[in-house]
């Protein structure tokens, strides 16, 4: 995959554009404990392989603010940004659903769109992405969300 770059006088027309997926991203136990450890967040779900595999889910799964912290990496080689692009912030996100747990070991991928690109001055561009992230073999998504990203150019 590879960034696109465009003209800053043509980022606005960049709404609408359907970008090619990312590539595929394994979401292991070890990650997984990681996170439990950062965040505090032990729940048996996510931690305790043998309980969960009693569950309806059948073993652990990765916690959903894993899935959505891991946007900056899926989605890390296909997104579209100003020529002279000095660098980006994460400006926040308007929208975020967990549509489907992420089993431990399963694979995952970003599908982006452009959604909208609103030039905020002469060096600042406010773009906001649809983002769904998909299981490899399932058919509904471990994430939706709109996801909002501030470009600086130099």
């Amino acid at each position: 995959m590879a960034l696109t770059m465009v003209k800053p006088e043509e980022m606005e027309n960049q709404a609408g554009i359907t970008l090619p997926p990312g590539e595929w991203f394994e979401i292991d136990q070890e990650r997984i404990n990681t996170f439990a450890d950062c965040t505090e967040d032990h729940q048996f779900i996510h931690i305790d392989e043998a309980a969960a595999a009693q569950t309806p889910l059948g073993g652990t799964i990765a916690h959903g603010f894993l899935t959505l912290s891991l946007l900056t990496k899926l989605c890390a080689e296909i997104g579209v940004y100003p020529e002279g692009i000095v660098m980006g912030l994460n400006y926040g996100l308007d929208k975020v659903r967990f549509l489907n747990p992420v089993r431990a070991g399963k694979r995952v991928r970003a599908h982006c769109e452009i959604v909208s690109v609103d030039r905020k001055d002469a060096n600042r561009f406010l773009v906001k992405q649809a983002v769904t992230v998909e299981i490899e073999g399932e058919e509904t998504p471990a994430v939706y969300a709109e996801w909002l990203g501030m470009s600086f150019i130099g």
